[in-house]
């Protein structure tokens, strides 16, 4: 009985040493082949539109381009942690910090793609050297989009703020003009033109008041701002090869051509 035992302990142990083996083989088998298919989510203006002349550029690369498109800026970057995103491009780097703050993300800035400039316009000036004492600039009212009004003006010498990455005009160090400070709602600043002696717009309210950034505006944000929009992927993805592709094909001269000409000016390329 005994022997029959040990036998039958024997067969079992060899029987699961051959499925042991057996496995090890199938894994080494069923290695993932290189990842040939990019997913990308957008929101549709002007980023998707970019992302459509990329596609050809990466079929060159032997990669697929799969768009989908968001009219959320909280989705796009939870997909992205949890894997249904490859990537995404619809943010800047200011907003991307600050959500993986909030949220708990792990998200990371591969490259820069273009600014949407903020602009100083004047109805009354040609030259910001021509700001007389007492003068009064406009800015926007929102956080954001205040704090990068003040640092244009700030670049541009007429006035220096406090350090930080929201400021308002109460945080002024320097003031040698004198100038004032009125901030107002965004959309509502092309219109106070007449009223004010300069006004910081955002481009897409420049736009439809008739002002190109590149042509019109006194001062306008630099290529190195950093808010330009930029493609978002996992901080643990960021040197995969297909990001890597993704990244040399949106920063080629043919994206760059295609933002200088279709655009005019309303956006601008930051690479």
């Amino acid at each position: 009985m005994k022997k029959k035992i040990l036998s039958a302990i024997l067969a079992s142990t060899v029987v699961l040493g051959a499925i042991g083996l057996t496995g090890c083989g199938n894994k080494e088998a069923a290695q993932p082949a290189e990842k040939k298919k990019i997913v990308v989510g957008a929101t549709p203006e002007p980023h998707a539109q970019i992302l459509e002349k990329v596609k050809p550029i990466l079929e060159k690369k032997g990669y697929t381009l799969e768009i989908k498109v968001f009219d959320d800026y909280v989705i796009p970057n939870t997909a992205v942690e949890q894997g249904e995103l490859d990537a995404n491009f619809f943010q800047h780097i200011p907003y991307l910090e600050q959500f993986n703050k909030e949220k708990g993300t792990h998200l990371a800035s591969v490259a820069k793609v273009h600014l949407e400039p903020m602009g100083v316009y004047s109805d009354k000036i040609k030259n910001l050297k021509d700001l007389k004492d007492g003068a009064t600039i406009a800015v926007p009212n929102d956080s954001t989009n205040g704090s990068r009004a003040l640092r244009l003006l700030e670049k541009e010498g007429i006035a220096k703020f406090k350090e930080g990455e929201l400021i308002t005009k109460l945080d002024i160090t320097e003031n040698p003009k004198n100038i004032k400070i009125e901030e107002l709602e965004a959309a509502q600043l092309p219109r106070t033109l007449k009223d004010v002696d300069a006004a910081v717009i955002n481009t897409n309210y420049a736009l439809p008041a008739g002002l190109n950034p590149t042509k019109d505006a006194l001062a306008i944000e630099a290529k190195d701002s950093p808010y330009a929009n930029i493609i978002a992927v996992k901080e643990d993805n960021k040197d995969k090869e297909y990001i890597k592709a993704l990244v040399e094909a949106i920063n080629t001269p043919e994206i760059k051509k295609f933002i200088e000409e279709n655009y005019k000016g309303a956006i601008i390329p930051s690479f």
